[in-house]
């Protein structure tokens, strides 16, 4: 994260200067390219910087909610079951321990503790529900780590900490969790299929809240969220290098009425990756780079059938990613993704700023010659409609700063691009859009324009 404002100092920023008219985010959230231009794309981002400036002055005023707390006899420090908190010593079983007890009560607050100024070493291991409380919480104030070895994994590699069927759960505290990502990157180099964990699983759980929490160095995705419903995931800072494989910030699969927001995201992949059947997800100031940008997709890979609707990403910006708004799908997939928009957008030195591919074939997928050529001879598509691009802004290392390329099928529709403007990050390249297939309206009369939509 090399360059890049600190979030405390940013949040130092904001607290010290309060004069009128003073905008202590601009310059990191902007390239100074439209620190004087009038007119729409200056209006976004104003709304954006003011949408910037209440998220960091929410998360300070929060600073105090993650002070340690105890709530009396519903309280369930790990150390008090053996937890020892010294980063060598495992400490799986006490904090098992101090689970079933959690999950057992039924008074009061029931919370379980991990201390501040310890580090727990965890093998691989699954918070079971359901539980008897309605609501749980866990603090966690100290550090995660993961075991240095590989062979902590027994079968299962798929899974690092993980939590089945707990529904009314709340994570919360300035804690960190630790991947110790590098082994398995340094492993899996050569076999891109290597199975690999997700730092923090969660499956089946309804009416979740995670926030304030510090993810670093994932073996794989640092936060996997599948068949969940109603899930608020706030003020977390995700990192990993640039360079780390597959290390999504935040993945998420077959799961409705998600929140994610206020937020810091910086890995090797996808910031987010909205994956098969899942809706009704709101991506809302976050800050993501470097990686591949915010996806959906890919969908429909080996002719499966998978849907995707209403996914809205707003007041958001894209710093020295890969990809920006991103919909993938494969070529032969089945399903539809629909309903999507990203509005208030804020591109800096991002690459692809806005993609679809509706014909995605991935050589590197394929396990033969033979399923790579059936992939890429087959027919259909995932259908695309009713995606919307408003007030995206900025630098693009791409020329082609919009690529909308749509099967020979029905392609996509209804396709709406309005008050895009950027610049290129070459000095005097000139930007441009392409169009494939692609039908729909666009009011972009500033580069790039993007005469290239069907009607």
């Amino acid at each position: 994260m090399e360059g890049r404002l600190p979030l405390v100092l940013v949040l130092f920023l904001v607290a010290a200067q309060s004069s009128a008219g003073y905008r202590p985010l601009e310059q990191y959230y902007s390239d100074g390219r439209y620190s004087s231009r009038e007119g729409a794309a200056r209006r976004y981002v104003d709304h954006f910087l003011d949408y910037a400036e209440a998220a960091t002055d929410h998360e300070t005023s929060d600073l105090a909610y993650y002070e340690p707390q105890r709530f009396g006899k519903s309280t369930f420090d790990v150390t008090e079951y053996g937890a020892v908190g010294d980063g060598r010593t495992d400490s799986s079983n006490a904090f098992l321990r101090a689970w079933d007890d959690l999950c057992g009560a039924t008074g009061g607050r029931p919370t379980l503790v991990i201390p501040q100024g310890k580090e727990f070493l965890l093998s691989p291991l699954s918070f079971k529900g359901p539980c008897k409380s309605k609501n749980l919480w866990i603090q966690l104030q100290g550090t995660l780590v993961a075991p240095g070895s590989m062979n902590a994994w027994d079968d299962d590699k798929e899974k690092w900490v993980q939590f089945m069927h707990v529904n009314g759960l709340t994570i919360y505290g300035g804690g960190q969790i630790d991947g110790q990502g590098k082994i398995w990157w340094d492993y899996c180099q050569e076999d891109k299929s290597c199975p690999r964990p997700s730092a923090l699983s969660f499956h089946s759980c309804n009416n979740l809240r995670v926030s304030g929490l510090q993810h670093v160095n994932s073996q794989k995705n640092h936060i996997s969220i599948n068949d969940c419903n109603d899930v608020d995931i706030s003020h977390l800072k995700i990192t990993a290098p640039e360079e780390s494989p597959n290390t999504d910030g935040i993945d998420i699969s077959a799961s409705n009425h998600l929140h994610i927001h206020d937020s810091f995201i910086g890995t090797g992949d996808d910031c987010v990756a909205i994956n098969g059947f899942s809706s009704y997800i709101n991506i809302s100031r976050v800050l993501c780079g470097p990686g591949h940008g915010i996806s959906i997709g890919s969908l429909g890979k080996g002719g499966a059938y998978e849907t995707v609707e209403e996914v809205h990403v707003q007041d958001c910006t894209f710093k020295g990613t890969m990809n920006g708004a991103r919909i993938k799908t494969w070529k032969g997939g089945r399903g539809y993704a629909r309903k999507i928009s990203f509005e208030r957008i804020r591109m800096i030195n991002a690459g692809n700023p806005i993609i679809i591919d509706q014909t995605y074939v991935n050589r590197m997928a394929a396990s033969t010659d033979e399923e790579y050529d059936a992939w890429s001879s087959s027919s259909g598509d995932v259908e695309i409609s009713d995606v919307s691009y408003k007030g995206v802004i900025g630098s693009s290392t791409d020329a082609r700063a919009v690529y909308f390329n749509c099967g020979d099928g029905a392609g996509c529709r209804n396709i709406v691009v309005e008050d895009v403007e950027m610049t290129s990050a070459v000095a005097g390249k000139q930007l441009f859009a392409v169009c494939n297939n692609a039908h729909g309206t666009s009011s972009a009369d500033r580069s790039p324009r993007v005469p290239c939509l069907l009607p």
